[in-house]
Formats: structure tokens, C-alpha cells, sequence
């Protein structure tokens, strides 16, 4: 507490004094304002900018805002060297003599980056360039850089609100496990969501148990990239709501670095370093954050590390080899069991499972290699590989369990729960790895250009699954009460091909997926074990359509492609070793819409969508372990629209000026059980839910910020977050249950601001961000009992570039 206090004092102080000596600095210097922007003329955001005086050793730099502008304040007019560059874009170079009374209204247009380059960038992307995405029959979002450090996010959670069409539910506090859902879908450990990091499987076991207990932290990556609709057939297992793609940052060519500090109140800090250039070649990048607090309610309080690096080495022009390898570690003491309605109504942030405890260790490698065989053939292959090792140690895993070991004699009830009441511990492990070997290729035929997009991936997953039951609240060892092991062996293909008429592209596609579980319980029939498999092959068709006219402002676009996500292992083979008639989630996803670009600074996208599901796979029991089982659910149905946009207004009450106005809108009047449909709540089978909505699911979500930035380069954003409300079991049920896992979720509404101050001089931007400004009560969950949103977050701190 005594060093998260002295950080808070010494950021503030130096926030101060950078102010007063950029403000003296001001009054004195002149100022270089500018614009970079891409051939076409479209806005860059995020290009480093830097300034080198040809008289003397000095130098300013900066980052392009959102709209592409930068502003750099010179200590002396006079001859400047100035240079840019951006991701997948070659470094610009200009000489310009700069007056005392400043220059403003210049214009940077940076180039394609060169081929071994482009060729990497395409590989850690699933949106491509900007002539595929306008091409590409379905809805594309992106959260690009810019954004993210301008709002100075927290979490992943925020981060996600910002794209059309997500739902992104808080759990603990501090945003190391979201519940991503799209479009209607259950967020419940995102398990309906394919995760990417650079174009790999992120999840540990994205087959046999797609769960995000595993998650990197938001700092490090560079955007964020979302497909949905027919698009999203290039990659699997799970093709129904979309693909969500984290983007690290690309390497600078030359060596530049980053150094963060925040803090704030409930004890967090943040640290992140981030240092990279291209030396001989081959260019090098490094990262590393830790990030440490309280969580949202009592006795919750996280600490992680997370460091990350990577390379490129082009081989030739045409062929580039790239390497990444990351490690994750955690250390968390964090319960699983939310509230029930008399503990929530006493105290909404109470705790009372102060000896349970998360740590999670994860490892993670990729080497990518990339040609140009020929001009119009590219090949690229993505070999990969994850160990990630969690244990949960736990007192309560929802709030029926008051404790989980109430059947110990020695654990009388809750008065024994820190003394005589034993634990549970989840333990995990969890080996990953696989290839993916794709081909892009441009071709003619019968007069029409066409391009190719063609892939295949194996990829295999071993699990290790114990329980153990302690004999005491910290106990780390106990009596063995399961041990299993589960694999996967899953082998996938694609093919899509792009037809090009004109404006008019079209884009039919198929991908199959072939899926071989194995599930070994050892302790079966007194130690003798028993080994049960089976295995499921699906095809998934899917075609689509987009027509952009000749002006390229506008593009139409339409399409529908079969939705498919596997069961998990557990879910298909019992543990018994008998195979459960469990069939793979099936929708038939369609999806029309417009995007259009109707200035450089105007940009909209409107899409609608309708998922019919034809077995949709839902929980019927809350928590892992042992009895925990997934069942068919049957016809679902979720229709609805998306609605974003962004209008960057320049010389905004009066030269100089910017204002920046964005905003996500998801509408999904239409969530419901579908066919003669009956409760899954326990007690509740006989009654019909036909018609009812689905849990989990607002109708509406909205995200939206106004951003003014000075033409010094001071920039204020404020930002709303709200959400509809939403029901908590499929009964519909308004009023609470005494467990809290029934009942009405209220709608609610959140501000976040920022503001943000560039010392140019001082090569640093300081910065001040409160979420949940006015310390909105949020009531999050009902799935393992009731969970709080977090309170109001006051942080502040600098980033230092060098």
C-alpha cells in the first residue's frame, strides 16, 4: 500500500511539473502540425512521427491521433528531418524548413510496406488489407491502436465494448477472464467465440474445452480485429457468432521503446515496457507489463506477468521467417462463488472465501513462415504450441455450495469455513500445439480475376484434469476425487474463392472439420481406468457477396454460411467411457449490410443478422468438475442489427482543433427459444419456456465517445457504456431467488473519462482516466450466484517514449 501510495504521489507531482514545463515550452516554440495518410489519402492513426533537427542533435516525437493528425512542438525553427511509419506501411523520410511562427497543414503519405513485411502482416491479420476488407461479404470491425491508448483501457472488457455486435461481462474485477458473447450468444467463459492472437488459436483447448480461464492482458496488443458473418469460414473450430483476432504490435524499423506507469485507487499498478528495433535485418521486439490490484469486491486481489516477444527476419524480398514466445503467470487470491440474495443485500462487494486462490502459468510459441513462390502465389505456414498449468483452489464454486465440503463431519457450515472446512482444487493442465499450412492465389479464368484463399490445420490437445479434495481452508493437497485425461485430435480444411466482377465480388467457400475425442477416467472401476472415444465430421458451406461502385465509398454486402462449434470432450464422452448422443452446436447465420467511408473522416457500417439455431448446446449445471455437463438446447433464434460509426471533425471551434466522435450500437430485439422448448432449472422441467428470451442476452448495448483533442495535442474523451437488461435463467424470472442465480438483470448505464496531456519535449504523454465516474452499483451475474462490476477506478500515470 505504503509503494502504491509514493507511486500515486510521485506520478502526480510529475504530472504537474511536465504541465508547467510543456506550458512554459508553449509559449516559445514553434509548432509542427501535420497529417499522415496512406496512398489512397485515408488517415493513418498510430504512426510514429519524429522530428530531427539538421542543426543539432534534437528530436520530438509523437503518434498520429485517430483522425492521422500529429503535432510536434519544436524547440527552434529551422531545417527538420522528418520521418513516419506505421504497421504494414515503409518509413517516409522529408526534409522541411520549419518558421518560427510554425508550420501547419503538412501532409505525410506513407507507402505499402515491402513484401516480407506485407507478407507477415497479412499473416497475423484475419481482415487483411483495406481492398480485401471492402471486399469481404460481411461485417468487419476493428479497434485500432489509437483508440485504445486514447481511452487508456483497463481491460479487455472495455476494449471489446467498443466493437458492434460484443458483449464482453466483467467477472472479477480486473478483467483476466471475459465472458465475450456476440450477438446474443451466452458470454459464460466466452466459449462461444473463436480467440486468435496474431491469426493462432489463443484458447488452451479450443475443441475439447473452449474456456477463457486463460487471458492475455489488453496491453499486450496493438488492436483488436472482428469478423463476423460468411468471412469467418477461414477459421475454426467455432464459426457462429465470429472470430476475435488480438493484434500485437509490429516491429519499428529502427530501435524505439515505451515505458508505462499507472496508478490508482484499490491498490493497482500497472508497469509495461516495450522496447524493439531492427538491427542487421532482423527486427526485435520485447514486452513486458505487470499489472496488480483489488478486484471488485472483498478478499479478491489479482497479480500477473506477462511477458511477450517476437521477430522478423526476411529472408530474401520474398520470403520472411517470424518467431514469437510469450509467457504468462498469475497469482490470485479469487473465489468463484458469487453472492446470494441476503449476502448481496447486506454488503454487494462481501466476500467471505478469503483462502481461495487461483495461480495459472502459461507458455506459448509460434514460428510463421512466408513466400511469395510466385507474384501471384503466397504461401504461409504457422507452426504452434501452448502448455498452460492452472490450479483453482476453492471453498464454494456458486452460491449454493455454503460451503462446497458441508458433507465433511468437520465442516459443520459457514462458522468452520476458515478453520475445519476443507477445499476443492481444480487442477489443470493443458498441452497444445499444431500447423497451418495456407495459400493465397491470384488467378484468371474464362476472363474473371479471382483469388483463392485454401488452408489445412492439425491440431491436438492433450488435457490432465484432477481433483483434489483438502483436508483444510489452504490445504494444496488431498484426496484424489477425479483424474481424467482428454484429447483431441481435430484435422481441418478450407477453400474460398473470390470472384471478381467489377464492383461485385462474390465469395463462396467450404470448410470441413473432422474431430477425435478421447476421454480415460483413471479411477474407474476401483483404479482400473476406462477409455471411451468417438469422433464427429462436419462441412460447413457458406457464400457471400459485396458490391462496391465505382466512387469505392460504399459497399453493399450479404451472405450466409453454416454455423458450427463442437462439443467438449466431457460433454460427448461420459465418464464412465460411453458416448453421449451430444451433437455439435448447427446455425444457419445470415447477414446483409452497408459499410461506407463517405469522407476521410466520416465512416459507417450497418449490418443485420439472424443466427437460427437448430441446437443450440447450453449448461445444465453451473460449475467445472466433476457432475458438470453441457445438453442440447434445441432451436434458438437471435435477429437483430449492429449499428457503428466515426466522424473525425478538424479545425473544431477554431484552427488547429479536432473533435472525434465514435459509437457502437447492438440491437437484438429477437433472442428466443425456438420449438416445444422446457426449463433447465432444476425443479422447473415441466414448464414450457417456448418463446422465452435467452439468458445473457441485452437487447440493446451501446458504446459511445466524444473526444476533443487541442492543437497542442491535448485530448479529453468521455465515454458511455450501457447495457439493457437481461434475465438470468431461461424461466425469465423478474424476482430474485434466495440463491441469486434466478432473477432479473437491471439495465445500466457507465461514464468513463480521460484526458490525456502530450510533453512533446519531454517525449511523454501523461495521463489521467476514471472508470465508472459517477460509482454505478452494477449488477454483473447470476450464473454461480450475484457479482458486482467494479466500482469507480481513478487512475492516473505517464508513458514515456524513447
Amino acid at each position: 500500500m505504503k509503494a502504491i501510495s509514493a507511486m500515486l504521489s510521485f506520478t502526480l507531482r510529475f504530472i504537474l511539473f511536465a504541465l508547467l514545463a510543456g506550458a512554459l515550452n508553449a509559449q516559445k516554440s514553434p509548432v509542427f502540425q501535420g497529417l499522415v495518410v496512406d496512398t489512397s489519402g485515408a488517415s493513418i492513426p498510430n504512426a510514429a512521427v519524429v522530428a530531427r533537427s539538421a542543426a543539432t542533435s534534437a528530436s520530438v516525437g509523437a503518434i498520429s491521433t485517430v483522425a492521422g493528425e500529429f503535432h510536434l512542438a519544436l524547440p527552434a525553427a529551422g531545417r527538420w528531418t522528418l520521418s513516419a511509419q506505421a504497421s504494414g506501411f515503409a518509413r517516409a523520410e522529408v526534409s522541411v524548413e520549419i518558421p518560427a511562427a510554425g508550420l501547419a497543414g503538412f501532409t505525410v503519405t506513407l507507402q505499402p510496406a515491402i513484401l516480407a513485411q506485407e507478407l507477415l502482416v497479412s499473416a497475423n491479420s484475419v481482415t487483411g488489407t483495406p481492398e480485401i476488407v471492402s471486399r469481404t461479404p460481411g461485417s468487419v470491425s476493428l479497434v485500432d491502436s489509437a483508440t485504445l491508448s486514447q481511452s487508456q483501457v483497463f481491460g479487455f472488457e472495455e476494449a471489446l465494448r467498443k466493437a458492434p455486435g460484443l458483449f464482453a461481462r466483467p467477472e472479477e474485477g480486473f478483467s483476466l477472464r471475459p465472458n465475450i458473447g456476440i450477438r446474443g450468444l451466452n458470454p459464460t467463459r466466452s466459449t462461444k467465440v473463436l480467440l486468435l492472437e496474431d491469426g493462432v488459436p489463443l484458447a488452451y483447448a479450443p475443441y475439447g474445452d473452449n474456456a477463457s480461464y486463460y487471458h492475455p492482458p489488453v496491453e499486450r496488443f496493438d488492436s483488436i480485429e472482428v469478423v463476423k458473418g460468411s468471412g469467418q469460414i477461414a477459421w475454426g473450430p467455432n464459426t457462429v457468432g465470429g472470430v476475435v483476432n488480438y493484434v500485437t504490435p509490429a516491429i519499428p524499423d529502427r530501435p524505439v521503446g515505451t515505458l508505462s506507469l499507472t496508478g490508482g485507487n484499490r491498490d493497482f499498478f500497472n508497469g509495461h515496457f516495450r522496447y524493439g528495433g531492427t538491427w542487421r535485418g532482423t527486427g526485435l521486439l520485447a514486452d513486458a507489463v505487470r499489472k496488480q490490484g483489488a478486484g471488485a469486491r472483498d478478499n479478491v486481489r489479482s497479480g500477473l506477468s506477462d511477458f511477450n516477444f517476437k521477430s522478423l527476419t526476411p529472408l530474401s524480398p520474398k520470403h520472411a521467417l517470424a518467431f514469437k514466445a510469450n509467457r504468462y503467470a498469475e497469482d490470485s487470491r479469487l473465489t468463484y462463488s458469487g453472492l446470494r440474495l441476503a449476502e448481496w443485500q447486506m454488503d454487494p462487494r462481501w466476500n467471505p472465501f478469503r483462502n481461495d486462490h487461483f495461480y495459472g502459468t502459461r507458455w506459448g510459441a509460434s514460428a510463421v513462415y512466408s513466400a511469395a513462390l510466385q507474384p501471384n502465389l503466397i504461401l504461409t505456414t504457422t507452426v504452434y504450441g501452448s502448455v498452460f498449468l492452472r490450479d483453482w483452489w476453492r471453498q464454494s464454486s456458486n452460491s449454493a455450495q455454503r460451503p462446497n465440503r458441508s458433507a465433511d463431519p468437520a465442516c459443520l457450515g459457514m462458522a468452520n469455513l476458515n478453520t475445519t472446512c476443507g477445499n476443492e482444487g481444480r487442477l489443470r493442465r493443458y498441452y497444445t500445439w499444431g500447423v497451418d499450412p495456407r495459400v493465397r492465389w491470384s488467378y484468371s479464368l474464362f476472363g474473371v480475376r479471382s483469388e483463392l484463399d485454401a488452408g489445412l490445420r492439425a491440431h491436438f490437445e492433450t488435457q490432465e484434469r484432477v481433483q483434489m479434495n483438502g483436508a483444510s481452508p489452504t490445504a494444496r493437497t488431498g484426496v484424489i476425487v477425479e483424474d481424467n485425461q482428454r484429447r483431441n485430435q481435430a484435422y481441418s480444411g478450407y477453400l474460398q474463392n473470390r470472384f471478381f466482377f467489377g464492383g461485385l465480388t462474390i465469395t463462396p467457400g467450404v470448410r470441413l472439420e473432422h474431430v477425435r475425442y478421447q476421454r480415460t477416467n483413471r479411477l474407474f472401476n476401483s483404479g482400473m481406468g476406462v477409455t471411451g472415444d468417438t469422433s464427429l465430421t462436419r462441412a460447413i458451406p457458406g457464400i457471400g457477396a459485396a458490391w462496391t461502385p465505382k466512387s469505392g465509398a460504399v459497399t453493399v454486402f450479404a451472405g450466409v454460411h453454416r454455423g458450427f462449434a463442437p462439443p467438449r470432450t466431457e460433454d460427448i464422452i461420459g465418464n464412465n467411457g460411453g458416448f453421449v448422443e451430444l451433437e455439435p452446436e448447427l446455425s444457419w447465420n445470415f447477414e446483409a449490410g452497408v459499410r461506407a467511408r463517405l469522407t476521410r473522416r466520416l465512416s459507417l457500417e450497418s449490418t443485420f443478422f439472424r443466427m437460427d439455431y437448430q441446437n443450440q448446446i447450453i449448461a445444465a449445471s453451473l460449475a467445472g468438475g466433476v457432475g458438470s455437463a453441457l445438453t442440447s438446447a434445441g432451436q434458438t433464434l437471435h435477429q437483430g442489427g449492429e449499428f457503428s460509426g466515426r466522424y473525425d471533425l478538424r479545425n473544431f471551434l477554431g484552427a488547429g482543433h479536432s473533435l472525434q466522435l465514435r459509437g457502437a450500437w447492438t440491437w437484438i430485439p429477437t433472442s428466443r427459444f425456438e420449438g416445444l422448448r422446457y426449463s433447465n432449472v432444476a425443479g422447473a422441467g415441466a414448464i414450457r419456456i417456448t418463446g422465452n428470451r435467452l439468458p445473457y442476452a441485452p437487447a440493446s448495448l451501446l458504446n459511445a465517445s466524444a473526444g476533443f483533442t487541442h492543437r497542442t495535442g491535448l485530448n479529453v474523451l468521455l465515454e458511455l457504456v450501457q447495457t439493457s437488461r437481461q434475465f438470468g435463467d431461461d424461466l425469465n424470472s423478474i424476482n430474485p431467488s434466495a440463491d441469486g442465480q434466478r432473477g432479473a438483470i437491471p439495465g445500466s448505464v457507465t461514464w468513463n473519462g480521460t484526458l490525456n496531456v502530450p510533453l512533446e519535449t519531454l517525449h511523454t504523454t501523461a495521463f489521467v482516466t476514471v472508470k465508472n465516474a459517477l460509482d454505478r452499483l452494477v449488477l454483473v451475474d447470476r450464473s454461480r450466484g450475484m457479482l458486482p462490476g467494479s466500482p469507480r477506478l481513478v487512475q492516473l500515470g505517464f508513458r514515456w517514449r524513447f
